[in-house]
């Protein structure tokens, strides 16, 4: 089978980094941290080129380009539960309908908001904006099979294990401000700084979540997946909630 050649629209202009701008979205969510499309401003602001180098490194995976031709639909397969929750008890794709769903969540909400905070962009239709939409759709995957939850302290470390895995200086400013905002409300001995690396290190050591066949990953024990791609369990995450909970501290509350 020949591998199929990508498409990028050529009308697509390159990026620059304007650190000025994402400067100042930065403060607006340090002010309001629910006004979640200034992380969008400030990805877009830092990012430059970033997603044309990762989609060249997912076509040179084993399975990049037999995916881009498949081109499944992620977010209808993810929020059909029905299926998911016919699987083992015990697999990836249980684990994610449980975790969906007791935290009030969709794939096609997700998609909802990205197009909303998108929406001054122009848009392509092309193979790299197909790459970019499954790596928005896989976000939850991430939690899921990484351990770190939607609490502060558990987005900002997904952040420095996303960064790892994907590269772009947006990411990676996210995952430093919101562990350096953390920190300041937080007890020393959480030692946000050292969780916020773990995930970093986490994210390099393992293979990418993006390069896999989601279909077969739901499929898979959760146990044999994280061991197949290498995931580490976070344990300086798991000790900062231990901490948080000993001092009777909310972690969705801290740093708000």
């Amino acid at each position: 089978m020949t591998s199929p050649t990508p498409y990028i629209d050529p009308a697509r202009q390159r990026s620059r980094i304007k650190p000025l701008k994402a400067w100042g979205h930065m403060q607006k969510l340090i002010a309001d941290k629910e006004d979640t499309a200034q992380v969008f401003h400030i990805i877009e602001a830092l990012n430059g080129n970033v997603k044309v180098t990762d989609f060249e490194r997912f076509m040179n995976s084993e399975n990049g380009p037999a995916l881009l031709a498949k081109r499944a639909d992620l977010p209808t397969m993810l929020d059909n539960h029905a299926p998911l929750k016919q699987l083992p008890e015990g697999t990836v794709g249980r684990a994610y309908v449980n975790f969906m769903e007791s935290e009030g969540l969709s794939a096609a909400g997700l998609v909802a908001e990205s197009e909303t905070n998108n929406a001054h962009r122009q848009q392509f239709d092309d193979d790299l904006t197909w790459y970019m939409n499954r790596g928005r759709d896989t976000h939850d995957l991430y939690h899921v099979l990484t351990g770190y939850g939607r609490d502060a302290l558990g987005e900002a470390a997904l952040l420095g294990y996303t960064h790892s895995q994907h590269g772009g200086l947006g990411i990676s400013f996210i995952a430093f401000m919101g562990g350096r905002t953390i920190a300041k409300e937080a007890p020393r001995n959480a030692n946000i700084k050292a969780v916020i690396a773990e995930g970093r290190r986490n994210g390099k050591a393992a293979a990418r979540i993006v390069d896999q066949d989601i279909d077969a990953l739901l499929r898979e024990p959760i146990a044999d997946a994280r061991a197949r791609l290498g995931i580490k369990e976070p344990v300086l995450y798991k000790r900062a909630l231990e901490i948080f909970s000993e001092y009777e501290l909310d972690p969705a509350a801290v740093a708000a």
